[in-house]
Parts: C-alpha cells; sequence; structure tokens
C-alpha cells in the first residue's frame, strides 16, 4: 500500500507542469498565434542590419578611395618640385576631392594639405578659404585647431592684413594648449615691433625666453630683449 501510495503520488507530481515549462507553453503558443507577424519583425531586423552593413562598406570603401587619392595628388605635387606648376597640375584632382568626398575623413585634411599648396604658390587668398573652412570642420580637435591658428595667422601676413593675423595669433597664445605657443609669441612679438609698440613687444619676447627654452625662437627673443628700451 505503501508503495502504491508514493507511486500515486509521483504521479501527480509528474502531471503538474512546472512554472518554465508553463512559460515555455505558452511562449510557443504565442508563436503560432503570431507567426506571420514575428516573421515580418525578424525580416525587418535583418533588413535593417544588412542595411547598416552596406553603408557601413560604403563609408569604408569612400574613405579608403579618398585616402588613395589623396596620397597620388600629394605625390604628383611632389615629384613636379615647383610651387606654381604643381598647384596648377593638382589644383582640378583636389576639386574633386573636395566635391566627392566632403564627409571623409581624408577628404577634410585634403584641404589642410591643398591650403599649404595653394600658399607655397602666393594664392594666399584661396589659401586663406581652404584654411578658414578647414578651421571650421576641425575646431573640435585642440591640436589642430591651433595649427590652423597659425596657418591662418601667416597667411594673413601675407596678405597685409596685420589685425587679422594679431587676432588669430593671440587666440593660440591665450589657449589651453602649448602647441604653437612660442610661434604665436614671437609672431605678436615682431607685429607690435612694426606697430611701435615696443613695450608688448619686449613682453612677448620676454615670455618666450622664460616660458619657452627649447624654442628655436628664443634665441633671437633673447637679443631682441637687450636691442628693445
Amino acid at each position: 500500500m505503501a508503495e502504491q501510495r508514493v507511486s500515486n503520488e509521483r504521479r501527480k507530481e509528474l502531471e503538474q507542469i512546472d512554472p518554465f515549462q508553463a512559460s515555455l507553453l505558452k511562449a510557443v503558443a504565442y508563436a503560432k498565434k503570431y507567426k506571420k507577424q514575428l516573421i515580418l519583425i525578424a525580416s525587418a531586423i535583418v533588413l535593417v542590419a544588412v542595411v547598416f552593413s552596406g553603408v557601413m562598406y560604403s563609408l569604408q570603401k569612400a574613405e579608403n578611395t579618398a585616402a588613395l587619392l589623396v596620397s597620388h595628388a600629394l605625390t604628383q605635387y611632389a615629384a613636379i618640385n615647383d610651387p606654381d606648376k604643381g598647384y596648377l597640375e593638382t589644383r582640378d584632382a583636389f576639386q574633386n576631392i573636395f566635391t566627392d568626398y566632403a564627409n571623409t575623413t581624408a577628404g577634410k585634411l585634403a584641404k589642410v594639405r591643398f591650403a599649404k599648396i595653394c600658399y607655397d604658390a602666393s594664392k594666399f587668398d584661396q589659401s586663406f578659404q581652404y584654411y578658414k573652412e578647414s578651421l571650421e570642420i576641425l575646431k573640435n580637435d585642440v591640436q589642430m585647431e591651433n595649427f590652423l591658428l597659425a596657418s591662418l595667422g601667416n597667411v594673413s601676413l601675407a596678405r597685409k592684413e596685420f589685425e587679422a593675423a594679431e587676432k588669430y595669433f593671440l587666440q593660440i597664445e591665450k589657449g589651453k594648449t602649448n602647441l604653437l605657443k612660442d610661434e604665436a609669441s614671437f609672431a605678436l612679438a615682431m607685429l607690435y615691433e612694426t606697430s611701435d609698440k615696443a613695450g608688448e613687444s619686449k613682453k612677448m619676447y620676454e615670455k618666450i625666453v622664460t616660458d619657452y627654452g627649447t624654442s628655436i625662437y628664443r634665441p633671437i627673443a633673447l637679443s631682441k630683449t637687450n636691442e628693445i628700451k
């Protein structure tokens, strides 16, 4: 009798569905009921994944192509070894890069490289334009920002726009990073010196001597501090 009772109780336990089994059965029933809708959802997810993969592949392909085109243009420019002729021979190639690959990193940096090519060919207005556009694009990069500000300052000097040059160099001099600060201070010292602002000029030269001991401008600045009264 005892064995029979145990057997009956075990059978009742087996007949009862545990919570996991109950949830599984509900899920199966739900899947059967909404089979069509679930298939559509799964298809949509797969489609999104495929589209995303395609977009990423397209972006990477564009980036690689832009980098190759920029490299080819710069190699061509270097082989010519003449600023004026190099500008003329590579101008169209860079313009095509700016048009077709403007959203790539290589395309954005190409403007910086071409701005220098324009500067070396004495195309100062074009150089200023491309440096200015590059600053707007790359202004969140602190290191690149100082480089572009210095470039704009030098182009402004070439264009004889001395107030604009002072503005750009001051942004570097008052900025948070030390990159090119010695160059900016030296440019400001010279600007003040040519503007008969001897006191301000001497302060900048002294700053180079005290703050930038390894600067290439330090020997000149040291000499200038002794000259300016």
